[in-house]
C-alpha cells in the first residue's frame, strides 16, 4: 500500500501580536510576524482505497477523535471529489494549548502530504483557500515562509529575519484561544504597524496584546514569564499562549525550570521544510 512517512508540522512563535479590532463577522484583525521553530509533530500517512479516512495517536497526547488532520483531509476530497482516503498516524510533540500552532500546522503538513498521496496536484494557492477553511493559521504554515502577517491571517507578506534559536517554556496548563479573543479586557484597537520598523528589530518589536488577558485566565503565564525574567531573559507569550519564550542569544539555562512547565531549546527556521513540496501557483488558471 502506498504510503508517506516521517513528515514533519514545525511550530511557530508570534514574536509580537497586535489586535487592531474586531470585524462585524466576529473576526480579529491582528498584525504579526510567524516564525517557524524546530519543534515539530511527525505525520504518516497510509493510502485507503475505500474512501475512508482515520487517525492513530502516538506519544501519548489525547487529541479529540475529530481534529483538524482528518477535518483537512476531507476538505480536501470535498474540493477535489477525491475518493481515496487515508490512515493517519500522529506523533503529537508540540503542546496542545500552547500558542504554537500544532493543530494548524498538523493540518497543513495534511493537505501538503494528501496533495502527494493522492496525486490530486493542486497549486499552493488552491490548498491555502482550503487552509484558511480549517483555520487562520494554516495558511501560514503552507506558506513556506517566515511572514508578516495582516488581517485575520490571510495576508502573508514573507520576510527574512536572522536566524536564532529560543527558550520556549511552556505551563502545564493551556489556554483557550476562544475565550482569550472573547474576553471583555481584550485592548482591540492598536495603530497599524510598519513591516520597516519591525525589520529594524525583529526581536524587540511590539508586544503581545492577548498577553494579559491570558496571564489573567493562566496565572501559569506570570509564572512561566516571571521565570524567563529571573533568569536575565525578556520573554513575552506567544500566540494566545500558554507558551513563552525569549531570544537565547547563546545562553543556557542552568536550573530546572517550575514542576510539569516544558522547557525547550529551540532554532528558528528560515524555510518550511516541506516548501519543496508546494506547486507554485498557476496564474492561468485564475489564481491570484
Amino acid at each position: 500500500m502506498k504510503s508517506i512517512v516521517d513528515v514533519p508540522a514545525p511550530a511557530k512563535l508570534n514574536l509580537f501580536l497586535h489586535v487592531l479590532g474586531r470585524r462585524a463577522d466576529g473576526y480579529h484583525v491582528i498584525e504579526s510576524a510567524f516564525v517557524l521553530i524546530d519543534w515539530h509533530d511527525t505525520l504518516h500517512f497510509e493510502l485507503r482505497s475505500d474512501g475512508q479516512m482515520s487517525r492513530t495517536d502516538l506519544g501519548g497526547v489525547s487529541l479529540p477523535p475529530d481534529d483538524l488532520t482528518l477535518a483537512a483531509g476531507r476538505a480536501l476530497a470535498r474540493k477535489t471529489g477525491c475518493t481515496l482516503g487515508v490512515h493517519i498516524t500522529l506523533e503529537k510533540r508540540i503542546p496542545l494549548g500552547a500558542g504554537l500552532g500544532g493543530g494548524s500546522s498538523d493540518a497543513a503538513s495534511t493537505l501538503l502530504a494528501l496533495n502527494q498521496l493522492w496525486g490530486l496536484d493542486l497549486d499552493i494557492d488552491t490548498l491555502q483557500e482550503i487552509g484558511a477553511e480549517l483555520g487562520a493559521d494554516v495558511p501560514f504554515f503552507l506558506g513556506g515562509h517566515n511572514a508578516w502577517v495582516q488581517g485575520i491571517g490571510e495576508r502573508l507578506t514573507p520576510i527574512r529575519i536572522p536566524q536564532q534559536s529560543f527558550i520556549v517554556l511552556k505551563p502545564p496548563m493551556g489556554v483557550d484561544t476562544a475565550q482569550v479573543y472573547a474576553h471583555p479586557k481584550l485592548v482591540r484597537d492598536h495603530a497599524h504597524a510598519r513591516l520597516e520598523d519591525f525589520l529594524a528589530d525583529p526581536f524587540g518589536f511590539g508586544t503581545n496584546d492577548l498577553q494579559p488577558v491570558s496571564e489573567e485566565l493562566c496565572p501559569q503565564v506570570y509564572t512561566a514569564l516571571s521565570w524567563l525574567h529571573a533568569h536575565g531573559f525578556a520573554a513575552r507569550m506567544t500566540g494566545s499562549g500558554s507558551a513563552v519564550f525569549a531570544v537565547a542569544h547563546g545562553e543556557a539555562v542552568v536550573d530546572l525550570p517550575p514542576d510539569a512547565y516544558v522547557l525547550r531549546m529551540c532554532s528558528g527556521l528560515s524555510m518550511h521544510p516541506l516548501s519543496e513540496w508546494r506547486l507554485p501557483a498557476r496564474r492561468s488558471h485564475g489564481s491570484h
